[in-house]
């Protein structure tokens, strides 16, 4: 009977141990990033700036939550389960993206001529952070639910589609005030990438090609955004959003 035990016991592998344990990372930057503000502030209570925004800050806190879960049933072997709950996490992420874009393009509007909020190109400029993360977060979601058949690829495509919503998370946390944004980045993300790399190197012997394209991506997009923002043409198209998007209340 025991020996039974131990074969029904699902045999601890590393790949559960890394991709958990960076669920886990993932869902310590949100919670120390958005503790002020959110979680410590009542959460729905929290005095956001209009329901649009509880809406977005309550769907990306599920997916943060959901990733952290699927990465539990991948371990735990409920591999069926966790096909069924991956296609309303597609769905979710569907909605993310609209929400994203929805919510950016609200806080453009409200911040333009805010005091405190700098220039009005400064405001157009930070535009292109939200919309640079959706863009990333797109990519990565459809090629993982495209590559859903090979694992490796998947989890790894999964992960960094996490990894391009925790900018935000990161952005807010105090020991990073006295720092540009893309140093900020550098400096979060760079360890990341990093432990990902070493990872597929000690798991597999080499750098997995899925996670050198997927880092170029992240940092590249991370850090060309911010030279785009200020761009004429980028100047211009957040101008057109900031007169037609509504006030959301």
């Amino acid at each position: 009977m025991a020996t039974t035990a131990a074969r029904r016991r699902p045999r601890v592998r590393a790949d559960d141990i890394f991709f958990s344990g960076m669920a886990v990372v993932s869902l310590i930057a949100v919670l120390i990033g958005f503790a002020r503000t959110y979680f410590l502030a009542g959460v729905f209570s929290a005095p956001l700036p209009n329901l649009l925004v509880h809406i977005h800050g309550a769907v990306f806190t599920l997916w943060i939550i959901l990733f952290v879960s699927q990465t539990g049933l991948v371990s735990a072997r409920r591999l069926s389960l966790h096909r069924r709950v991956g296609l309303f996490g597609f769905a979710l992420a569907v909605l993310m993206v609209v929400l994203g874009v929805l919510a950016a393009s609200d806080q453009l509007a409200r911040h333009v001529g805010e005091p405190g909020n700098g220039t009005p190109a400064d405001v157009r400029a930070f535009y292109a952070v939200g919309i640079g993360d959706m863009v990333m977060f797109a990519t990565f979601v459809s090629l993982g639910y495209r590559h859903r058949s090979h694992p490796g690829e998947h989890k790894r495509l999964m992960l960094f589609a996490t990894f391009s919503l925790l900018d935000a998370a990161f952005d807010r946390w105090p020991v990073f005030d006295p720092y540009p944004l893309p140093l900020v980045h550098l400096i979060s993300f760079g360890p990341l990438v990093l432990l990902t790399m070493a990872y597929d190197w000690w798991s597999s012997g080499r750098v997995q090609r899925v996670t050198i394209w997927s880092t170029a991506l992240l940092l590249a997009v991370q850090e060309g955004r911010h030279l785009v923002g200020y761009s004429t043409g980028w100047q211009r198209l957040a101008a057109w959003v900031e007169m037609h998007t509504p006030a959301f209340r």
